[in-house]
């Protein structure tokens, strides 16, 4: 079973997250930062609501003065007890009330905001409708690495993630794969990544022969074959923060290209992971791993970008890819994950999550990249 959750975090580091944000957009001339339910919400403040409904929940975040944060009244209790609660002025509205006239009490009518990338289309055209002088622009645009660098308790939480899909790979390597449905070894996975403390799965890949292909294949109804190469690729949340990890394994004697394919891509996955150190781009360490499968002869089966940041989402800036000129800065925490994909044949990948040292890389996830042999 995965180790006793960590403790929650303080008034004090919501307070922190919720000025710095403030003070980050201020900075940039904005009014302030809106933020309804999503995962915004529960990093800035701690508060993830029951139920996630039409009715306005809204956390308004300003320079020099007390986040304040809108609810319906029917969940006043909840929004009072979230972690962060103490660091918050919470507010509410009535059932028959104007809810988006109570949240323009709380704006400036000329004012320009940055909203959450989670805010539900009603809520932003009502709040315009309110303030039609108000402008706002999607806060993963004005400020997209307010999440991407990790403190030290946030690293902790995430190699954490990272040990308990460990764990439950190494599981899963003892099960039977031959002769069972993808989506029966899927079902058995998410299992063992509950039994490890998985709060939540979000995903379990298993693509088998031609299947492995696929990057972002739905385990289906085909039953794994001897001779199939197996690619398992899954993420999900523990304790909040989250795990992606990728393997490719082979059901019995692989073939000599197999072997070399999958040789390529771990070659391709150390060269990545050798090239992240502070101040080089996300799209460097693309290249780096790019470089390797290009100079194989494989340019045309790459079918995604290296990597994407891991947090309290499993998918989250920075984003490993061409075009990223964001550099890497200690404590930024992402996957590195190339792959070959050849249609109608096979595929593999190999991931790991890792965070950015100041002299270098490491990585989260710790078992073999090897390929294993599978029954």
């Amino acid at each position: 079973m995965g180790d006793a959750a960590p403790g929650a975090f303080t008034d004090e580091v919501y307070a922190a997250r919720m000025d710095r944000t403030a003070y980050e957009a201020a900075a940039l001339g904005l009014a302030g930062v809106l933020v309804t339910p999503g995962p915004d919400l529960v990093w800035l403040c701690g508060y993830r609501p029951t139920v996630t409904t039409e009715r306005l929940t809204l956390l308004v975040l300003t320079a020099n003065s007390q986040p304040r944060l809108l609810v319906p009244a029917i969940d006043r209790p909840a929004a009072e007890a979230a972690p962060g609660a103490g660091a918050i002025r919470v507010s509410d509205w009535w059932e028959g009330q104007d809810a988006y006239a109570a949240a323009a009490g709380l704006l400036r009518p000329h004012g320009r905001y940055a909203v959450s990338d989670a805010t539900w289309a009603l809520h932003l055209l009502c709040l315009q409708a309110s303030l039609p002088l108000a402008t706002y622009q999607p806060l993963s645009v004005v400020l997209p690495m307010r999440r991407a660098v990790k403190d030290a308790d946030e690293v902790a939480r995430l190699t954490a993630a990272a040990a308990a899909a460990d764990a439950a790979y190494e599981e899963v390597l003892g099960l039977r794969f031959g002769g069972r449905s993808e989506r029966e070894l899927a079902a058995d996975l998410a299992g063992l990544l509950r039994g490890h403390g998985g709060s939540r799965v979000d995903f379990t890949v298993v693509g088998a022969g031609p299947h492995a292909a696929d990057p972002h294949h739905r385990p289906g109804d085909r039953v794994i074959g001897d001779g199939d190469m197996v690619v398992l690729d899954f993420g999900g949340l523990r304790d909040g923060y989250g795990f992606d990890i990728a393997r490719t394994v082979h059901v019995g004697a692989p073939t000599d290209e197999e072997r070399r394919v999958h040789e390529i891509v771990r070659t391709a996955q150390r060269a990545a992971f050798e090239s992240v150190r502070p101040g080089v781009s996300c799209q460097d360490v693309d290249r780096a791993a790019r470089a390797v499968l290009e100079e194989a002869g494989h340019a045309g089966h790459v079918a995604r970008r290296t990597g994407h940041g891991v947090g309290i989402t499993t998918h989250e800036p920075p984003y490993l890819g061409e075009g990223e000129e964001q550099p890497l800065e200690p404590g930024m925490c992402f996957s590195i994950e190339p792959g070959i994909h050849l249609p109608d044949r096979f595929g593999v990948r190999i991931e790991d999550v890792v965070t950015c040292t100041e002299d270098g890389a490491r990585r989260l996830n710790t078992t073999s990249h090897e390929l294993v042999i599978v029954r």
